[in-house]
């Protein structure tokens, strides 16, 4: 019996399922995924074999593991005393830092997670319009708390039946909170413009991801955020975009910089603490500043930005102001998926890799690229599956997001040309046995 399945043996016994998150189960394993430690951009399991890492925490290690500078970073936090609960001049440099770097951030405030950033947020944009419907966007992801964990990805064959009563993600959530949800497909100015008639000054913000990482790597079709922006200011709506996964992926400003369209409000997290768990949400300064002590809306908490992910972040940005860091990152996105491209062309595979920036998607059995969560019922999973198996078995490491889901992968600064060239090595090589 390998260490993993003794590890797992031993894991469900006192954990749900085994696991600390439910998409720690990796269904083509049958058993979670575990890593004993990480270095640079590999991973190595408990028997030692090395992994390329082309999960990266699920964007959260842009870094890449064991970086110097988060290392030194959470060194002076300790020596500082690990202060928690109090404000020091860290704090004002890293928001500083923000606001110069984020278009829309006029001021922000840190939490720990992106479901905590996304809660904390929609509670100003209702705050501040004294309204209390949210408008979300069908496969789009916004974090796991009852205010929006409600109409983002249903069961395909629950999908008509979203868009008039949104579906509900989790036992647990009271069926009156679907009540506040209204939904729209991607990409469908149309829907979004009869959602909002039906709704008149009931909406208070429409939340989406700029790219929409978590169901396929959907990019916005060309002058889709540009009307969504001039829509929403028309209808007194807050334009909410969650750059919790888009943000530093391919430029210091994230997709509100890559696209030049700049929303009201965003959350920024994922990669932002250079693997320490860091997130953010900002923007406009009369919306934020409808926060306490001053204002009328709670936020609040004793680790909030604690000083082991404050001095972390301030490292992370330090990174990547480096001229070479998004050249670097440019020229591996550049390698990867022009070699990708070429081994499905060559294999007339059905197999796509849908990307922005450092992160993509692996879509199988689709003709095309596709433009909105409906298009994703003909994704085969199981192909899927049997890639992200067999690559481990090769020593790659892909992340798979359960049952209906692409999934997203990715790749940090730490990894090199030779690395993407082992990675098209072993694609070219699954791909083959698979079809």
């Amino acid at each position: 019996m390998s260490i993993a399945q003794k590890l797992y043996d031993r894991a469900k016994k006192v954990m749900p399922g085994g696991v600390c998150s439910s998409t720690r189960y990796i269904n083509a394993l049958g058993r979670p995924f575990y890593i004993a430690r990480g270095a640079g951009s590999k991973v190595y399991d408990y028997d030692g074999r090395e992994y390329i890492d082309m999960n990266c925490s699920h964007g959260a290690a842009l870094l890449g593991h064991g970086h110097p500078a988060v290392t030194e970073a959470l060194v002076k936090a300790a020596e500082l005393g690990c202060i928690c609960s109090a404000e020091t001049e860290h704090q004002i440099e890293l928001a500083e830092k923000l606001c110069r770097m984020i278009p829309c951030m006029e001021k922000v405030r840190f939490c720990t997670s992106g479901s905590e950033a996304t809660m904390h947020m929609i509670r100003a944009c209702r705050g501040f319009t004294g309204r209390d419907k949210i408008l979300r966007l069908e496969g789009h992801f916004h974090g796991y708390h009852e205010m929006i964990y409600i109409g983002g990805q249903p069961p395909m064959d629950k999908l008509r039946e979203n868009r008039s009563r949104p579906y509900i993600e989790s036992a647990g959530i009271p069926e009156i909170l679907r009540d506040l949800i209204v939904t729209a497909p991607f990409n469908d100015l149309d829907a979004i413009k009869e959602v909002i008639d039906s709704n008149r000054n009931q909406i208070a913000t429409l939340i989406l991801e700029p790219v929409n990482y978590n169901s396929g790597g959907i990019k916005p079709d060309p002058g889709y955020l540009e009307a969504l922006r001039k829509i929403t200011a028309d209808n007194g709506i807050i334009l909410f975009f969650d750059e919790i996964q888009s943000s530093f992926k391919k430029s210091v400003g994230g997709a509100q910089q890559d696209f030049g369209v700049v929303p009201d409000v965003c959350t920024i997290g994922k990669s932002l603490g250079g693997g320490v768990p860091l997130s953010a949400f900002g923007g406009k300064s009369e919306i934020m500043d409808m926060y306490k002590p001053f204002g009328t809306v709670q936020h609040s908490g004793t680790f909030n930005a604690h000083l082991t992910q404050i001095l972390p972040g301030l490292a992370f940005l330090g990174e990547i102001e480096k001229p070479y860091f998004f050249a670097h990152l440019a020229t591996l996105e550049n390698r990867l998926h022009k070699g990708l491209d070429r081994i499905t062309r060559d294999l007339g595979v059905p197999v796509m890799f849908p990307h922005h920036g450092s992160r993509f998607n692996l879509v199988m059995g689709l003709g095309e690229e596709p433009r909105r969560y409906s298009d994703l019922e003909k994704h085969d999973q199981s192909h899927a599956f049997e890639f992200y198996r067999r690559s481990a078995e090769l020593g790659v490491y892909y992340h798979d997001y359960g049952k209906g889901s692409p999934g997203h992968s990715g790749y940090s600064i730490q990894h090199t040309e030779a690395d993407i060239d082992k990675i098209l090595e072993f694609a070219e090589k699954v791909l083959k046995e698979i079809y």
